[in-house]
């Protein structure tokens, strides 16, 4: 079966981001499917001009659009960005033979090359949604105009009725795409997973991270790895650091990543007095290297903002924390808090109260019993719920049925 996967943030682990696609896709190569994956990475060339590279990694062949972008640019210039790789993937992928079309948003701009591509060679084409767009910008205030508004619902209607099958990532996805008009037998619901082979390593490698930051040594570490963006929120992280100064001295936070707002949560920690003291912040690292991070950690963790539509959000982040076997803590509702709660996987702190979220997340770190406990669920939650291995399979499924159901057996 030849397999068109477009997905416009393609990452390898040696690479800062998620690796779910080049995952799966390894995985279908691994079962003797062809592979073509077409996205963009942040690699403009000297004239300015976007331009193509093709490569092979691990058996898929990835075609790269070199563009100019950065998740710091505006939702209007990330537009521009988005509407550029639309049109310059679906004059590529209408050059690629294949049997199934695979898109995986967002951005929901991913549809037009996906369905160009399904119409050109007469294939069918499952949709992946990754975040319900457009119901999250809206909810954000990202698209105020009407006519934004307008031409993203008719965007995302468009999507899903050229779609044989939608994938989605959280139950509350799957109910928004229903809500879509979309009926319930054509959705599939495929969490992100857990690494469990990358997240296999030796104690020692959390130690030696330990032993690199003397502010560390063995004390309780809170751990945040990934984007630090507006939706993420994490000046509520730091004002449940500057709260734990005065219940738990020896707790330590450290935030790891990037983004838009990385300048002002920095700001913020600095004016509570916590920067470099209790709370810390390291840049990106490739995704090889978090299981180290997650190692060293006590705890971790994953924001949002307090905004309903959020919380289907399916966050890499907590996947990695069951892979890494450590109790994670989140500050919103929906499907992770209450597999939280049933699993006693960690805490679900209050999103409008740092003083009382300080307070659970000291009881937390300060109670051993807790903290095996969550370790021993998360190890059964990764290794029999979300395994890597398990969901790729059905993926595998739903593309090969896809292809069944059209033209016959897959190829």
């Amino acid at each position: 079966m030849r397999i068109s996967y477009l997905h416009q943030y393609f990452h390898t682990p040696a690479m800062a981001g998620g690796t779910r696609s080049y995952e799966m896709a390894r995985r279908l190569v691994q079962d003797g499917h062809q592979v073509t994956i077409l996205t963009s990475r942040n690699a403009p060339s000297s004239s300015g001009r976007a331009r193509w590279e093709i490569e092979a990694i691990d058996g898929i062949d990835v075609h790269w659009l070199n563009l100019n972008y950065d998740n710091r640019m505006s939702y209007a210039k990330r537009l521009v960005v988005f509407i550029q790789f639309m049109v310059l993937a679906s004059l590529r992928a209408i050059r690629i033979g294949t049997d199934v079309v695979f898109a995986s948003s967002t951005p929901l701009t991913i549809a037009v090359p996906a369905v160009v591509a399904k119409w050109r060679h007469g294939v069918p084409m499952v949709f992946e949604v990754r975040d319900l767009w457009p119901e999250v910008p809206i909810a954000l205030g990202a698209l105020r105009p009407w006519p934004l508004r307008f031409a993203a619902r008719r965007l995302e209607g468009f999507a899903y009725s050229n779609a044989s099958h939608v994938i989605a990532l959280s139950e509350g996805m799957a109910a928004g795409v229903e809500r879509a008009g979309i009926s319930r037998k054509q959705i599939t619901v495929i969490p992100n997973a857990c690494d469990n082979d990358l997240f296999a390593i030796p104690s020692l490698a959390g130690e030696s991270f330990r032993r690199q930051r003397p502010w560390l040594g063995g004390r309780p570490l809170v751990v945040y790895s990934g984007t630090i963006g507006r939706v993420n929120g994490l000046n509520f992280l730091v004002d449940v650091a500057a709260a734990m100064r005065s219940i738990d001295s020896e707790v330590r936070f450290l935030v790891v990543g990037d983004g838009s707002e990385r300048d002002k949560v920095v700001t913020h920690a600095r004016s509570a007095g916590v920067l470099d003291e209790t709370f810390f912040v390291e840049g990106r690292i490739p995704k090889d290297q978090v299981p180290a991070l997650l190692s060293a950690a006590t705890v971790c963790s994953s924001f949002v903002i307090p905004v309903p539509q959020l919380e289907a959000n399916s966050a890499n982040k907590f996947f990695d924390a069951l892979a890494a076997r450590r109790p994670v803590v989140i500050n919103h509702g929906g499907w992770q808090a209450d597999l939280i709660r049933d699993k006693r996987l960690g805490a679900v702190l209050p999103p409008t109260d740092p003083v009382g979220a300080a307070r659970m997340l000291s009881d937390l770190l300060r109670d051993p019993s807790r903290l095996t406990t969550a370790s021993r669920e998360a190890d059964e939650l990764a290794t029999n719920v979300f395994a890597r291995d398990a969901l790729a399979e059905r993926l595998r499924l739903v593309l090969e049925t896809s292809v069944d159901d059209q033209s016959g057996p897959a190829k």
